[in-house]
């Protein structure tokens, strides 16, 4: 049989096909918890503009018309709140989004950033709320691995294996023609074994172009430069604009999903939970087809189908 004619009918026995499985099986594994952590993270983040909102520190209602109180006001109204700290800084402006003041307070190097109310001098509370701190280290994890900008380099690296594992999985995905249309789908009667199998081979399938898109754009923007310039070798650097430029900006938004649109941001946020989910399942593969039976062989409880 012909080796195109093989891996139309029967692709388990084409070496393509099986080096393919051994490239994604260990990379999977080397990178399986990076691209989970990636995967959570990158889910909460696509509210990350809610969750500051969420989390951070009540304002007042903004009211154009009402008098607000002056900084010499707003000082004693902070020292009276904080016996012993002395105001050190003020601000002075306040918006519609933002109708709150900041005050820095200190004492014995011990520092306060408090927001009070323009109109009332109430304290609101914190400038910057630990839950606000929480997002922002959940923003560094995901973008820069908390390693500020070396990381950004580095999870470009890491996009880059997954972009392999996504299409190795590609490859190894394909049954056979006759085959095909089983992939398709997840049995429920085929015991746990088949159930994470179909599961795995499935989402696969139907999530390839989103896990594509997340993976290429994870190279873009921790190691931009060669779609840079790439983009300035087949346009006019001078233009205004450029099809190049959109496809980027396009990749930028695809990857990070914060949409307007309500239920197309929830859509992004399950999706982006699938790379999770995909490890989860292959390492239960790979658990139940390489180590489980190592580990029975080395304690020597060979199961009976193993034995001679």
């Amino acid at each position: 049989m012909r080796s195109w004619q093989q891996w139309v009918h029967q692709p388990q026995h084409v070496w393509l096909r099986r080096a393919a499985f051994q490239i994604h099986l260990w990379a999977g594994v080397a990178i399986g918890l990076y691209v989970a952590m990636l995967s959570l993270t990158g889910s909460l983040l696509v509210y990350r503009n809610e969750l500051n909102r969420w989390l951070a520190t009540p304002r007042p209602q903004f009211d154009a018309n009402a008098k607000r109180l002056s900084q010499e006001e707003l000082q004693a109204a902070a020292e009276r709140s904080y016996p012993g700290y002395t105001v050190t800084r003020v601000s002075d402006r306040i918006s519609r989004r933002n109708p709150s003041i900041e005050i820095l307070l200190e004492h014995n190097g011990t520092k306060k950033e408090r927001l009070f109310n323009p109109y009332t001098g109430e304290d609101l509370g914190e400038a910057v709320t630990k839950g606000e701190y929480t997002v922002v280290w959940l923003a560094n994890l995901h973008d820069e691995l908390l390693l500020n900008r070396p990381g950004r380099f580095w999870n470009g690296i890491g996009s880059t294996v997954v972009t392999v594992l996504v299409l190795t999985g590609a490859v190894v995905w394909w049954p056979g023609i006759h085959r095909w249309r089983r992939s398709l789908g997840v049995r429920l009667a085929g015991g746990w074994k088949g159930f994470n199998w179909d599961l795995h081979s499935a989402m696969g399938f139907w999530l390839f172009s989103f896990m594509l898109v997340w993976g290429v754009s994870g190279i873009y923007l921790g190691i931009p430069q060669p779609f840079s310039s790439l983009v300035d070798a087949i346009s006019n650097p001078n233009a205004n604009e450029r099809p190049g430029d959109t496809v980027l900006l396009w990749l930028t938004w695809l990857h990070f999903g914060r949409w307007r649109n309500g239920p197309l941001k929830a859509l992004w946020a399950v999706l982006g939970l699938a790379p999770a989910l995909l490890f989860v399942t292959g390492l239960a593969m790979w658990w139940n087809r390489a180590l489980r039976p190592r580990l029975r062989r080395a304690t020597g409880r060979i199961p009976s189908s193993e034995s001679t």
